[in-house]
């Protein structure tokens, strides 16, 4: 059975492009051909923009950062592009980049323009039809796992990546961040947001481990074959990659990794597929991991804890730019909602010093 490959649609309101600007751009930078440039726009993701280039039978794969984003890192595109473009000849499941722009006139942002790799993407709103079988779902949930000890196994140095970050006192620099960013795009009084980065700044680990990280690892960041093997094609979503603890990667991992066994104001708002029958556990998960990266799994609760607070700072921040009208995208309504529900799930997760069965 062929799977619906992932598509894109017309361009969603607010968020259009500068299209003949671009064209015009693109021309004098590429070998292009003749065909009239038709632009599409991805519709899933919260964070940086991506869009769908056509000429004729080219595809190509546009990525520019949100109206109104200031987080340096995670919406740098030159830094992205110089990330693919040191990983793309080393593994074969990173995009391919061809050119990097940084002049605001073309398009009212800095962009990339990228290979598009064809392929399927399971989301939270996949049809069930479309979804693995649990045989299936299993084989696929290994296969996610070894793909991360994969990436954590990457030579950057051989990638000319050894600069991407700063690996000493990388967990310190992480909790204080996302402390710092969560503060500055509060909107609501969470207590639990607030219990949970008081007790990760209270018990950062001392040891640490080094390796080149993705730091946003999730079942929508994978590219799938359509006939049905759902093998691993590609990886996307690079733009938070860095050299740091590779558990740190796993904990943010875990914390989109929503099973059967937590509460249904949990289950209500999974955004991924962890709750298809046939995915590991959490506890699984973490066990299939350590067989691959031969890595000691020591004190995985705080990395899960973690991983809780990240994505709620991810989504307050999406959330912040929606109260302050940098974005009217209607999706990002209730979103402070969500910032709540990780809060809570973190709050069970130390104090109980488990990933799974917290309720």
């Amino acid at each position: 059975m062929l799977i619906e490959l992932d598509k894109a649609i017309e361009i969603r309101e607010g968020q259009s492009l500068k299209i003949d600007s671009l064209e015009t751009y693109l021309r004098n930078a590429m070998e292009l051909p003749e065909a009239d440039l038709k632009v599409l726009q991805f519709p899933s993701g919260y964070s940086n923009l991506t869009y769908l280039l056509k000429f004729g039978k080219l595809e190509l794969v546009l990525r520019r950062p949100p109206k109104g984003a200031k987080i340096k890192s995670g919406h740098d595109m030159g830094r992205e592009f110089r990330i693919l473009s040191g990983l793309h000849p080393i593994y074969n499941k990173a995009p391919k980049p061809f050119l990097y722009c940084d002049d605001q006139t073309v398009i009212g942002a800095p962009f990339y323009i990228m290979e598009r790799m064809q392929g399927v993407i399971f989301r939270g709103h996949t049809p069930k039809v479309q979804l693995p079988e649990p045989n299936q779902m299993r084989n696929l949930s290994e296969a996610f796992v070894s793909t991360l000890a994969e990436i954590h196994s990457l030579d950057y140095n051989a990638a000319g990546l050894e600069t991407l970050g700063r690996p000493q006192g990388y967990i310190r620099r992480q909790i204080e961040g996302w402390t710092k960013r969560y503060i500055n795009a509060k909107t609501d009084n969470f207590e639990s947001i607030e219990k949970m980065y008081t007790w990760l700044n209270n018990n950062i680990p001392t040891e640490q481990r080094n390796a080149f990280i993705h730091n946003d690892f999730k079942y929508d960041n994978l590219i799938l074959s359509q006939d049905g093997s759902f093998e691993i094609k590609g990886v996307l979503d690079w733009e938070m990659a860095t050299l740091g603890d590779p558990l740190m990667d796993l904990g943010t991992t875990l914390g989109y990794w929503i099973q059967e066994s937590d509460p249904d104001f949990v289950k209500e708002n999974s955004m991924n597929i962890t709750l298809v029958k046939g995915n590991l556990t959490r506890s699984e998960l973490v066990e299939f991991y350590a067989k691959k990266s031969n890595i000691e799994m020591v004190n995985i609760p705080f990395y899960y804890v973690f991983g809780l607070f990240k994505i709620a700072v991810i989504i307050q921040q999406i959330y912040f730019r929606y109260k302050k009208g940098f974005t009217t995208d209607i999706r990002f309504k209730n979103l402070n909602q969500a910032v709540h529900m990780y809060g809570k799930m973190g709050v069970q997760a130390f104090q109980k010093n488990k990933i799974d069965n917290l309720y």
